[in-house]
């Protein structure tokens, strides 16, 4: 489950790479979390799993809902679209592992000296594989540093609130119900949005996939790894996101893989192996 995830993960810099020049990004992510709620809802009726069984359950998955759809993807998509370049928010939202480990500690969980060497070396490899984009896709400035910033804040306050409050529950309801709180806060910002949708093969594909693939199979995956597995290993996955979008661009754009990439991919990969392994990370409240 980690690497399909981690796999499918990646593919999002590649979606927004074919879908940012044809769309306002909260109009793209209205139009995503409608179509993923129409996917959902026809497969929960046929298969009749159950709906969350209480109001404060509902509530719960709402919140995380706006934190880790609306808040997360609409902080990125709107960084970037704002001029910041993409290397630059692969490496402010890279610092989401190191950000729930330290909040971790701070309410008395336990991280094992191996798993802090871990976050650091994984954080590192993470620099030195995007390093190569640090000057591309514009400056940084005060408003697109505060959105990547928030995206940060936001998926990071939403693994941690799920992990504490969302009881379990079927990921396919769970996920409607998330869905429909990120499209009720997105729809009063995808109207503010003077720039119209520029239909075309590009775009159509970007969608497809970002509802087929990134909302009902990441997302999915997301949430199903947060309910089972420990906040600070769960979220040190994210450090591979980077260099596998990397490879992918590679391959597909004949973007170059320096020997920087590559020692930064390894040097990752040994930090979310350090992490992740015999995860002794414990905490009675937050895990």
């Amino acid at each position: 489950m980690p690497v399909v995830f981690v796999l499918i993960w990646s593919t999002g810099f590649i979606v927004a790479r074919y879908g940012m020049p044809y769309a306002p990004p909260m109009k793209f992510l209205l139009i995503r979390y409608l179509l993923s709620i129409a996917c959902f809802l026809p497969w929960i009726f046929l298969t009749r799993v159950r709906w969350p069984v209480n109001r404060s359950q509902w509530l719960h998955l709402a919140i995380t809902g706006v934190f880790m759809h609306a808040g997360y993807l609409g902080g990125v998509w709107a960084a970037v679209k704002a001029g910041l370049g993409s290397g630059l928010v692969a490496l402010i939202v890279g610092l989401q592992p190191v950000l729930t480990a330290l909040w971790l500690a701070s309410v008395g969980g336990k991280i094992a000296s191996r798993q802090w060497v871990g976050l650091l070396l994984g954080f590192a490899g993470l620099v030195m594989v995007v390093s190569r984009k640090f000057g591309q896709g514009g400056e940084a400035d005060g408003v697109n540093l505060a959105l990547a910033v928030g995206a940060l804040l936001s998926i990071t306050l939403g693994t941690l609130y799920q992990k504490r409050f969302v009881s379990p529950c079927d990921v396919r309801t769970a996920s409607t119900v998330q869905l429909g709180a990120a499209f009720l806060v997105t729809l009063p910002l995808a109207l503010m949005e003077v720039e119209s949708m520029h239909w075309n093969s590009n775009l159509a594909a970007a969608m497809l996939w970002s509802v087929l693939v990134l909302t009902l199979g990441g997302s999915s995956l997301l949430y199903m790894l947060i309910q089972r597995g420990a906040a600070a290993s769960v979220t040190s996955l994210m450090y591979l996101v980077p260099p596998v979008t990397a490879f992918m661009a590679w391959f597909l754009f004949e973007e170059p893989i320096t020997l920087t990439t590559i020692a930064g991919t390894v040097i990752t990969a040994l930090g979310v192996a350090l992490v992740v392994k015999q995860a002794t990370v414990t905490s009675p409240r937050m895990l």
